[in-house]
């Protein structure tokens, strides 16, 4: 089973808490998307990211000094987002963190696919940027099906728990011999489940901590979750989908 999750934008530089065990399998393309970046002037760069002056200012100059290859941190701790919080790899027992290198995969539109311990750098490039890039319209394009085979190699199993923006990268190219189940947290709101980002955020870190330190290899079995006060709604549940509501 391959546990897919999203990234987050705000990023920080660890390399004391875990070791990098090796670089990201598509870094040649990260490279290239590297010196596209670095051709950009700053106006058109934040134009990219749409982002404010002082985000603009700190990414743009992290790509003109950027080394993909230096001074890396593994990539479950370099994210900062809600979702990274509450799954606090850093406390990990060494079962758990054995767990998520096997299981877990983050989809990036700059690396592609990282495994948690793949080393990596700060940058900013969310899968939607329409950034063209050697004759390919945007990321998804760039990216085409080689995420979803290296997330399927040798296992046709995964578990969603990334946002729309990142699944779809992966979705698009499903086979009938694929089984893709999307993890979705939502509230009952006037009858019916509305899902809010942040709380969704945070239950996704919480599923991948409840995943890894209980070490889950069959899907069926996260529906013992309860973290946040959620629990599985079977009625709203089937093969694609499993719904966990709050409250």
């Amino acid at each position: 089973m391959k546990i897919i999750i999203s990234p987050a934008k705000k990023m920080n530089v660890d390399t004391d808490t875990y070791g990098v065990t090796g670089l990201p399998v598509f870094l040649g393309d990260t490279k290239i998307l590297m010196k596209e970046i670095q051709k950009l002037s700053l106006s058109d760069a934040q134009a990219l990211w749409k982002c404010n002056d002082k985000l603009a200012e700190l990414n743009y100059a992290r790509f003109q000094e950027m080394d993909l290859e230096r001074n890396l941190t593994p990539a479950v701790l370099t994210y900062e987002g809600l979702q990274y919080q509450h799954m606090a790899p850093e406390v990990f027992s060494e079962g758990a963190l054995t767990y998520i290198e096997e299981n877990l995969r983050i989809l990036s539109g700059f690396y592609g696919v990282l495994k948690p311990f793949d080393g990596v750098t700060p940058y900013r490039l969310e899968m939607q940027a329409k950034l063209s890039v050697h004759g390919k319209k945007d990321l998804y394009d760039f990216w085409g099906e080689r995420l979803y085979r290296e997330l399927t190699d040798g296992n046709h199993l995964i578990l969603n728990l990334a946002s729309k923006e990142y699944a779809k990268a992966v979705e698009k190219y499903l086979t009938p011999e694929d089984r893709f189940i999307t993890v979705e947290f939502g509230e009952w709101k006037n009858g019916k489940v509305k899902q809010k980002a942040t709380l969704a955020k945070m239950a996704r870190g919480e599923m991948v901590r409840f995943m890894a330190e209980n070490h889950i290899q069959e899907p069926e079995e996260i529906k013992a979750f309860h973290e946040l006060g959620f629990s599985c709604e079977e009625t709203l549940s089937d093969e694609k989908k499993f719904v966990f509501i709050a409250g």
